[in-house]
């Protein structure tokens, strides 16, 4: 395989796990402009952009007449605004100079 392959292959593979955020609108502008100019290009990545939209519309078409428990509602958005970042700083050492 050649190099050129080698990084094709890695760019359909980051597009396809990142095309829910795609499909969704929740890419940046960045991340949205990189995926549509490799959708453009690639016709497997486009075929799976398309099952994801046709998955999407099935989904909203049976759940259309459901909707989510009060109860499960309220976990869901609190888990959402529950979520917390840590930082740790490591120091590095320079090396003695002799």
């Amino acid at each position: 395989m050649s190099r050129h392959e080698e990084k094709g292959a890695a760019d359909c593979a980051d597009v396809v796990l990142r095309l829910f955020e795609y499909v969704d609108n929740e890419a940046g502008p960045v991340d949205r402009a990189r995926i549509e100019a490799h959708l453009d290009q690639c016709g497997r990545c486009l075929a799976e952009y398309e099952r994801d939209l046709l998955v999407k519309a099935l989904v909203r078409r049976a759940c259309a007449c459901e909707q989510a428990p009060d109860t499960l509602r309220s976990q869901i958005l609190t888990r959402i605004t529950a979520t917390a970042t840590s930082v740790t700083v490591v120091e590095q050492r320079r090396p003695e100079q002799g």
